[in-house]
């Protein structure tokens, strides 16, 4: 079925609010304040998945190839970049509607004489460590870095390519594109969003796939199966369900996006956040062909098979660790030495080498007052293993980072780091480190040290052999 067979037609829905476009939205509902889309799938029909491909053992000679630009596995790059394509077309119909908004709609600052202006300011004083709520930076980004992530996982691509994909759009198209009319660049979302998203989008991609393995059931109930695979997927499921309902594919392709409002309220100058789902699905008559997905027949659907790829990249390279950290600083702080948190995510590629991003946090005292400071380090750093091939593994640590007391991003000190540290493996999937650290300070010409224990985990089956 090509594009100029199909017929098109648009349902919204809503958590607390429905509406039918961006434009008519924004001119029937005076009290919005702003809004954001998110897309979540994309419509081009497509049967595209790299574990059902016969793919040369040779291919993972080299395990972090790039496919990403250069389709030669059978990938449906076709698909992949209408969705991109789509995703900043409609980034790009957002920013221009707001921009001719009122103020009252938009709650942006028309003070501001340009808003480019206003973008580049905060690219250019980005990244930072920001302070938005823990759901959002820790839930909400790495969900859409999952949602991005498998845009490409269900154009045909392999993780790897479906990761950096992800890394790409939530990098140039959200952090540094639409977010930063409204805010500086996030050092955790540039991070947290494709990484996350990466373990968050497999679990999804394959959860889905082992649903319909079992016909569409989970635990033997149709009634879960089918409230799981509208969870995973809400756009396919309410289609699927159309398609069920009248007993014919009716509805090919479906693809939609959330909504982020801020709605005021009636009384007072006070919002409040609300949440949408928009849908919109091609349809055609029943003899042309629809996503197996979102097909009502069962014959569809029976050709997907379980993955018997040995990918040696999946999520089991994606690790996070926690423990305590004992804080020692230079005496130009006038702060006293004490006991931290440290928390990292990070990429372990192979038994040699690793990257991560860590934040530490500890409650200190002045020396002087006695007085309470919160004192944060958040750095991003790599890690050469050796005698890689055993549990017990030396290794050095470079990175950069910077520090801070009380929240203060105005004086917070940029710093090289350097160290050593012991890793030991427990099993595949958990690991016990051991490291210290020393933090030089260009600005003030002093160093500090953290001497740290963590354990780690890792997502999947966890370490390779």
């Amino acid at each position: 079925m090509t594009s100029k067979t199909n017929k098109k037609i648009t349902l919204c829905c809503a958590l607390a609010l429905a509406s039918s476009s961006f434009n008519a939205y924004a001119s029937e509902n005076e009290n919005e304040v702003s809004q954001i889309e998110v897309p979540i799938y994309q419509s081009k029909i497509t049967n595209s998945s790299w574990d059902d491909k016969d793919i040369d053992a040779s291919f993972y000679d080299n395990p972090f190839q790039v496919s990403l630009f250069n389709a030669k596995n059978g990938e449906d790059n076709e698909r992949l970049m209408d969705h991109t394509y789509t995703v900043f077309g409609l980034g790009v119909g957002v920013i221009a509607a707001l921009t001719v908004m009122p103020e009252s709609i938009t709650n942006w600052d028309k003070t501001d004489a340009d808003i480019f202006k206003k973008w580049y300011d905060h690219v250019s004083e980005g990244p930072v460590w920001d302070r938005d709520q823990a759901w959002l930076n820790y839930v909400a980004h790495p969900y859409f870095g999952g949602v991005f992530y498998q845009s490409a996982r269900k154009s045909g691509y392999r993780q790897w390519d479906s990761f950096l994909y992800s890394a790409m759009m939530s990098t140039f198209y959200w952090e540094y594109g639409i977010e930063s009319f409204a805010e500086i660049p996030s050092i955790q979302d540039l991070v947290v969003t494709p990484v996350i998203g990466w373990v968050y989008g497999e679990w999804a991609y394959q959860t889905e796939r082992d649903i319909w393995l079992n016909g569409g059931t989970l635990f033997g109930s149709e009634i879960l199966g089918n409230t799981s695979l509208f969870l995973l997927d809400p756009v396919d499921s309410i289609g699927r369900n159309i398609n069920a309902l009248f007993g014919r594919d009716l509805i090919k392709a479906g693809t939609g996006y959330f909504t982020f409002n801020q709605v005021k309220l009636p009384y007072g100058g006070a919002t409040e956040n609300q949440v949408g789902l928009k849908l919109s699905y091609k349809f055609g008559d029943d003899s042309s062909k629809a996503l197996p997905e979102i097909s009502a027949k069962k014959d569809a659907r029976a050709k997907s098979t379980m993955s018997t790829q040995k990918d040696p990249i999946d999520t089991g390279v994606v690790g996070i660790s926690a423990g305590a950290t004992w804080v020692n600083l230079n005496e130009k702080w006038g702060l006293q030495d004490t006991l931290g948190s440290q928390i990292s995510v990070g990429l372990y590629f192979n038994r040699s080498f690793s990257s991560r991003l860590t934040y530490t946090r500890a409650d200190m005292k002045k020396i002087a007052t006695n007085k309470s400071v919160i004192y944060e380090n958040y750095a991003i750093d790599s890690q050469y293993y050796f005698n890689a091939q055993e549990n017990f593994r030396p290794f050095v640590s470079v990175g950069f980072g910077e520090m801070m007391s009380d929240e203060e991003r105005d004086n917070k000190r940029f710093a090289m780091s350097a160290g050593l540290g012991l890793h030991y493996k427990i099993t595949n999937k958990w690991a016990l480190q051991t490291d210290w650290h020393r933090y030089y300070s260009t600005r003030t010409s002093s160093s500090e040290d953290q001497f740290s224990t963590l354990i780690l985990y890792r997502f999947s089956n966890g370490e390779r052999g």
